[in-house]
């Protein structure tokens, strides 16, 4: 495959996916604690990071340059965030890193929800993330001021056009190690094009380097959390794994 041009940004490349290839199976994800199963091609991941992207811009008035916190865990719907910030052209953080201090917007699974609602205190807006099976909403409620993700983002379009779309050279990643662009981002996917099973964060250099080598190679992602490591072997031949990647 040929390298990527140089002026290639994230959304650019989800984009191009979607033309070459929509039926093609993007993310999978496993949760072994609960039995679920979810997979999610290139059109249909596109759908939701467009949901959330509208959320995003729409309810929460989120501008590119802005920064969003993503703290959330192996999870289908962490790739969807973070492609959807990067759809906006906001700078993704997470937690540790000194970027994610001032977010306008916190995003948390069910954990440190409530950590987090008390650290915003009105200063970002917090948005629940409950992790239950088929994305539904929270069975409990929720610390006041805190938007419930599945409950916002069904009415949303499906379809996103941003009105300032960022550019290769805006910063798209804050990492320990400093800030990348989109075109960093877009050099730094795995090219190898190979469906591979990890249990690996979305978040972290490698993990993002499977996503985004995924998005635009034509690879493909099975994540699992709360892997059973007797079942690895059995589920890279039932997904038909070239590889695997263990955290």
């Amino acid at each position: 495959m040929s390298p990527l041009p140089a002026a290639a940004t994230v959304p650019a490349l989800l984009a191009e996916a979607q033309r070459r290839d929509p039926a093609r199976p993007l993310v999978t994800f496993y949760d072994d604690a609960t039995g679920e199963r979810v997979e999610l091609s290139v059109v249909t991941t596109a759908n939701w990071v467009a949901k959330t992207a509208s959320l995003l811009v729409e309810e929460l008035d989120v501008e590119r340059g802005d920064t969003v916190l993503v703290d959330l865990p192996t999870h289908w719907l962490t790739p969807v965030w973070l492609l959807a910030c990067w759809t906006v052209g906001a700078v993704v953080a997470v937690p540790g890193t000194d970027a994610g201090a001032d977010p306008v917007v916190v995003v948390s699974g069910p954990d440190r929800l409530a950590d987090h609602a008390a650290a915003s205190a009105g200063s970002a807006q917090v948005i629940g993330v409950s992790l239950r099976p088929l994305g539904g909403p929270f069975a409990e409620p929720l610390p006041p001021g805190v938007l419930d993700f599945a409950i916002a983002v069904p009415g949303q379009p499906d379809a996103f056009i941003p009105s300032d779309p960022p550019s290769a050279e805006d910063p798209a990643f804050a990492a320990a190690d400093g800030t990348r662009t989109h075109a960093d981002l877009a050099q730094a996917g795995d090219a190898s094009a190979e469906r591979v099973l990890t249990d690996l964060s979305p978040t972290s250099d490698r993990g993002l380097a499977l996503l985004l080598g995924a998005v635009a190679h034509g690879g493909s992602t099975v994540w699992v959390r709360h892997p059973d490591v007797a079942g690895w072997e059995p589920r890279a031949s039932q997904e038909r794994a070239a590889r695997v990647e263990r955290a």
